[in-house]
């Protein structure tokens, strides 16, 4: 019984550990994020562990991101710019943005 309670509370802990990034994932998925990304292969745009890479460090990351989602970007990954994704809600560009810079290995 005691067992069963312990590998309950480790099972529980872990999947709380994961919902968010996978919740989050659900929300890149929601807005067709990728459509153009992988968390950590180039598709058509870089993939999102590069981003953070390209990002670790520096203070406004999280803000400078979440501006490149909703409003597009042009000439940071090469040729092809980010359009803007204006239907994207200031809310889920935080969020989506703070996922991104929390995928850096």
């Amino acid at each position: 019984m005691k067992k069963t309670i312990i590998r309950w509370g480790l099972a529980t802990t872990v999947l709380l550990a994961l919902s968010p990034a996978y919740a989050n994932l659900q929300l890149a998925q929601k807005n067709q994020c990728m459509t153009c990304h992988a968390v950590a292969t180039k598709v058509l745009g870089p993939a999102y562990q590069d981003v953070a890479k390209k990002h670790k460090g520096s203070k406004d990351a999280e803000a400078a991101l979440a501006a490149s989602i909703k409003k597009g970007s042009a000439g940071k990954w090469g040729t092809i710019p980010m359009p803007a994704q204006p239907n994207v809600s200031d809310a889920d560009t935080k969020v989506l943005a703070k996922w991104i810079l929390g995928l850096a290995k």
